[in-house]
């Protein structure tokens, strides 16, 4: 009987350690080549470590809680086909006061009976839900359709369903084939994390409220907001830009560019090309602070606020977006975005932004006013474009035309950023946008 370690791998130049969110096996467990056995987390992205084989999982060499530097060994598992394990005690489960845990409650075992096989489920649904091999081994010996398993409300990270979930769904199934979704177990959480700004005198919670515990991300952000307000006197300009050129010159060219160059084609790249222009016409606005010095960054990485299934939001970073072509930024915003609603993003994928840009638009918003990422000195928004009767003027007289028009918002450090600055950088990618060539070949 083989023994083989399970090393806490290396998620990115920038990443030494990360902490145990949750051991989805226990000891004397039997595991499957690439089913997960723990999830972790560093400070931004939530990962999953996959058993390198089959075997039996025989030891936990750290607990839900620990800080685990890079490369040391968390558990040992036992390969090979004779390979087996005494049941062992479930370890008690113990209050980190440095660390959030979580303490999931198991469904009762339920006696399974064979089947009609149901249609395959693979790893990645088209909503782009993560499937385990457990909960796809269930579903199909189970009968559940992927319709029935999309509808089933997970308890895992970003909503994954595990196998606690299909053994509470499974006996409410009702037998004339409607969908009765189970509530996921409970989580009990303890942490010291708390948002010491948030006011101790609490509103009585009616018989009809929902008490909604925050997760490990949302407490994370929640502490990054309420920490760059209270670290950075916050100002706000706006400024409304025509980019009807845009919108043309995008509606011709993006089924070639889709075709030839195999990605779709969306406004956000465009929208950062121009604020890479401004960025360069006024470097003071690309810097952070570091008590009372001014860092002023050569380089531009810009940060791209991206919404998750879960509700929660994360900023995965374009590096060098000074470097690249309009294609290279598509290439990079779209692979970033993608990979962060599947929750694949790596540590190094978040780190190193110079500035950021929020699309509120997306939401049908005609503007934001953002919350700077701390250490950086300002964030952009970028509203809906929407057509609009806009006056314009001409050697021959003023006239009335249809545009497509769109507001952008510009957030910034008034420590470093006063109104002139800000005022004039917001303007420049206003001007960049509205100067946007409607004949352009190249991208």
């Amino acid at each position: 009987m083989a023994q083989t370690e399970i090393l806490m791998p290396k998620m990115g130049e920038s990443v030494i350690e990360a902490t145990i969110i949750k051991w989805t096996k226990n000891e004397g467990d039997k595991v499957k080549a690439d089913e997960t056995l723990l999830e972790i987390a560093t400070d931004k992205v939530d990962s999953e470590i996959p058993a390198p084989s089959d075997g039996i999982l025989i030891k936990k060499l750290c607990k839900e809680g620990d800080v685990i530097p890079v490369g040391k060994a968390i558990a040992i598992i036992s390969t090979g086909d004779t390979a087996t394990a005494a049941p062992i005690p479930a370890p008690a489960v113990e209050s980190k006061k440095h660390t959030p845990i979580a303490v999931q409650t198991s469904a009762p075992e339920v006696a399974h009976t064979t089947k009609e096989a149901a249609e395959p489920v693979t790893r990645f649904s088209n909503s782009g839900k993560f499937y385990s091999p457990l909960v796809r081994s269930i579903a199909q010996k189970e009968g559940i359709s992927v319709n029935e398993l999309e509808a089933i409300q997970g308890s895992g990270k970003a909503g994954r369903v595990t196998k606690n979930d299909m053994l509470t769904y499974l006996p409410s199934r009702q037998s004339n084939g409607n969908i009765e979704i189970a509530k996921p177990s409970p989580v009990i959480e303890t942490s010291t994390s708390v948002i010491k700004e948030a006011p101790s005198k609490l509103m009585a919670v009616g018989a009809n409220d929902e008490i909604i515990e925050m997760d490990r991300m949302r407490k994370l952000i929640a502490d990054h907001m309420v920490m760059s307000k209270r670290v950075s006197p916050h100002v706000t300009s706006y400024v409304e830009a025509d980019v009807t050129n845009i919108v043309l010159w995008r509606e011709k060219i993006k089924k070639d560019f889709e075709k030839k160059e195999g990605e779709k084609l969306t406004f956000t790249p465009i929208f950062i090309e121009a604020t890479v222009k401004a960025l360069k016409d006024y470097p003071m606005v690309n810097v952070s602070i570091d008590g009372t010095r001014i860092i002023r960054h050569k380089d531009i990485h810009i940060g791209m606020a991206v919404a998750l299934p879960s509700g929660n939001l994360i900023v995965p970073v374009i590096k060098y977006a000074d470097r690249n072509s309009l294609l290279g930024i598509t290439k990079q915003v779209n692979d970033l975005a993608g990979l962060a609603r599947i929750n694949k993003l790596m540590p190094d994928d978040t780190q190193g932004g110079t500035f950021t840009i929020t699309n509120v638009g997306t939401f049908g918003n005609i503007m934001g006013t953002p919350i700077i990422n701390q250490p950086q000195a300002a964030i952009l928004a970028t509203g809906i474009i929407k057509k609009k009767p806009v006056v314009i003027e001409s050697p021959q007289g003023d006239m009335i035309a249809i545009r497509s028009m769109m507001y952008l918002s510009l957030s910034y450090d008034h420590r470093v950023v006063d109104g002139a600055l800000g005022g004039s950088f917001l303007k420049k990618i206003a001007d960049y946008l509205e100067a946007f060539d409607i004949k352009r070949n190249t991208w």
